[in-house]
């Protein structure tokens, strides 16, 4: 056990060690594309210079890839004024517009109402196109604004190098493209370049996002939700559309885990560097990702609420591994503030399907990749029995399975539920009997008629998720 415990201990701490070096590389660069940006704002008022930008250091601190950084260059305008105008369904993007508490699908027109005073700024013809309407005398177009925020950047650079405020190869704009919906330059950090995507962003007030009986309140402190919500931020989707953004909000969910005790944001550190370095393959940006494991890490605060889960770095790890296991077996990762929507849509089914024996693997034999590789080489992949992906399927059959108590019993399944809190206990003891019952329903049904059923794959199915669970009375009384 000793030995298991230096494992982990020892690859976090080499993660750590290299922390602080990083993030001051990271605001060496930062501060070079600060100085550039001051100078648009000083040409064009309208691109204002937003210099809070702690939520971004946190992601690059925790993240493993130094490869992007979102850069947003908010709009100097009265966003609450704003007409935001419904595009048609097949504009929709994998994120919702929200319009009060009513979610409606993602790009949308960004329009300036005819009733007022209208923003003498904004409605000129280099971000502005007049649309006759009842209610909007046209929109702010965001491919016209991405070009009038590149030029001006182009233009800053050259000043900027012309007055020696940035020094030779401290910055490019080579990756820039007319197309893009957002800009990238590459920044030196000292030790590496460092690509900044630079986006205009409007920000907005909202009502609060209303969630159903709080339920998603569970594991963060109270009022979180509404803390995190209470603005949207709309970004470019297209030339002429907008789409409502989720990345500051769930930055501040993360940041907002980083005040409790225990060790959630270490294993978001760790389990995100065995990915970058054992799970991704070398020129491919498909597959896990750094979003996905944030994503991973909220669910894991929401379904172990208690301290008592994050006491110890490897149990904390593994809260988070069942419910990775689950999301890439099922194939969806649900975001968690609209849980209707697959953080897998649109990502390589067959990349994903690759990825669940290396994460298998790593549950069951974590030692083995507790260490850096700087040389590559294969590896062999060990598998637990079929019945495992059975198991971790049911919660796509049944949505009533995504609960505290089925990811309980995974953690015992790996032996890691060290946890007292009887109702816990009893809850995961209730959901093993009805699996058990569903089971000895199913085989008397099948014994009984002896014809083969329409939903036998499913009955299957259900057969080999109890018989994963290897868990007999005895082993109950013993565990608990």
């Amino acid at each position: 056990m000793a030995a298991k415990v230096v494992h982990w201990n020892s690859y976090l701490q080499v993660i750590l060690s290299r922390e602080s070096r990083r993030v001051e590389c990271f605001q060496k660069a930062e501060n070079i594309l600060l100085i550039v940006l001051e100078r648009v704002n000083a040409m064009d008022p309208r691109f204002i210079v937003d210099y809070s930008r702690n939520l971004e250091a946190l992601e690059f601190a925790l993240s493993a890839a130094e490869d992007e950084v979102s850069m947003e260059v908010p709009l100097c305008i009265d966003a609450d004024a704003l007409l935001m105008q419904e595009c048609s369904g097949e504009q929709s993007d994998s994120e919702k517009v929200t319009r009060g508490n009513y979610q409606m699908p993602g790009s949308c027109y960004v329009g300036i109402p005819k009733e007022g005073a209208h923003p003498e700024n904004w409605t000129k013809e280099d971000v502005f196109s007049a649309v006759g309407g009842t209610e909007s005398s046209g929109h702010i177009v965001p491919g016209k604004v991405l070009h009038l925020l590149k030029e001006l950047i182009i233009a800053a650079i050259v000043h900027c190098k012309h007055q020696s405020l940035i020094k030779p190869g401290e910055l490019s704009a080579e990756r820039l493209k007319d197309d893009d919906m957002q800009l990238p330059l590459l920044v030196s950090s000292g030790w590496k370049m460092i690509c900044f995507n630079v986006v205009p962003v409007i920000r907005r007030k909202q009502d609060v996002l209303k969630l159903s009986n709080n339920w998603r309140e569970k594991g963060f402190p109270q009022s979180s939700m509404s803390k995190v919500t209470q603005e949207a931020d709309y970004i470019p989707a297209s030339y002429y559309h907008w789409r409502y953004s989720t990345n500051r909000p769930i930055l501040k969910l993360i940041q907002i885990v980083s005040t409790l005790k225990g060790y959630r944001l270490d294993s978001l550190r760790l389990l995100d560097q065995v990915a970058h370095e054992n799970w991704r393959e070398e020129g491919k940006k498909c597959g896990l990702a750094f979003h996905h494991l944030k994503m991973v890490l909220l669910w894991a605060t929401h379904f172990f609420p208690s301290p008592e889960d994050w006491m110890d770095l490897e149990g904390s790890v593994y809260r988070l591994l069942v419910i990775l296991l689950c999301c890439l077996v099922t194939k969806h990762l649900p975001h968690f503030l609209y849980p209707e929507q697959n953080m897998f849509q649109g990502d390589d089914v067959l990349e994903l399907s690759s990825l669940y024996p290396k994460v298998e693997s790593f549950a069951i034999e974590p030692e083995h990749f507790l260490k850096f590789n700087f040389v590559r080489e294969g590896k062999t992949h060990q598998q637990m029995d079929n019945g495992l992906k059975a198991l971790l399927h049911l919660p796509a059959e049944d949505k009533a399975y995504w609960s505290t108590a089925f990811f309980d019993m995974l953690l015992n399944k790996f032996q890691m539920y060290h946890i007292k809190d009887t109702q816990r206990i009893s809850a995961m003891s209730q959901l093993l009997s009805s699996i058990k019952k569903m089971k000895h329903r199913v085989n008397k049904e099948e014994v009984g008629d002896g014809i083969p059923r329409e939903d036998e794959g499913e009955d299957k199915t259900e057969n080999e998720a109890e018989s994963a669970l290897d868990y007999d009375d005895d082993e109950e009384e013993t565990e608990h």
